[in-house]
């Protein structure tokens, strides 16, 4: 059980604060870009509670983590009208890849923060309590960050991928984006969930996200290294 009640404790919060920080960068950008919505229904707070989605943000990516599958979750959605952007198609693109990059810029923070404790630490010293604790939240940190990022740059609706496809793509194309945005959610069952099923050859998670995921994590851990210094622990 305790060790249960710590491995949620160093789930919960780098969850949360992951998702959390994508939504607001959607909307911080939007913002910059001449949109207010977000500001103005008070959802540019880092409070969680403005944010957490009690099942996408908690519940279904707690579980994910706890079964040793990859990780991902979503949070209420930041509103942004892009009629008030002052250049719709571009921004777009813009307000849709805040979110990714700043979870890619969280988990090199992280990744920084990790090697200056290693090296605070040095290599023969035994990390206590606390210091192990932090280890922990700050590596499912750069996990959660990295799988988050990589799972929301996907080219299908309602993913931010298909923002900045929108952002990039001739007309014709974002018609039939915005066709398929409705049903969205359904196509992404059928693709991650119900295929993989049917044809295990064909789970997408594994032969899309997770080569790339796994190569960014290996930059941070590189990262983390060199900041440790040699001989870190």
């Amino acid at each position: 059980m305790n060790q249960t009640l710590y491995d949620a404790s160093t789930i919960i919060l780098p969850l949360i604060f992951a998702i959390v920080f994508h939504e607001v960068a959607h909307g911080r950008m939007a913002r910059l870009l001449g949109d207010p919505t977000a500001s103005e229904r008070g959802r540019l707070s880092l409070n969680p509670l403005r944010h957490v989605d009690p099942f996408g943000t908690i519940i279904l990516p707690g579980a994910l983590h706890l079964a040793g599958l990859p990780v991902f979750g979503w949070a209420k959605p930041v509103p942004v009208d892009y009629r008030r952007l002052r250049h719709p198609k571009r921004d777009m693109a813009l307000v849709g890849a805040a979110g990714p990059v700043t979870n890619f810029v969280l988990a090199a923070l992280s990744a920084v923060a990790i090697g200056l404790l290693a090296r605070t630490l040095g290599p023969q010293a035994t990390p206590s309590a606390g210091l192990t604790f932090a280890f922990d939240n700050l590596r499912n940190f750069i996990e959660f960050n990295c799988f988050l990022g990589m799972f929301n740059l996907l080219p299908l609706p309602p993913f931010d991928g298909s923002r900045i496809l929108r952002g990039i793509a001739p007309w014709p194309l974002v018609r039939l984006l915005d066709r398929i945005e409705p049903y969205g959610m359904i196509v992404f069952a059928v693709i991650f969930v119900v295929l993989p099923q049917v044809a295990p050859s064909l789970h997408l998670v594994d032969r899309v996200l997770l080569p790339p995921v796994g190569w960014l994590l290996s930059q941070f851990a590189a990262l983390a290294s060199l900041v440790a210094g040699p001989g870190a622990a």
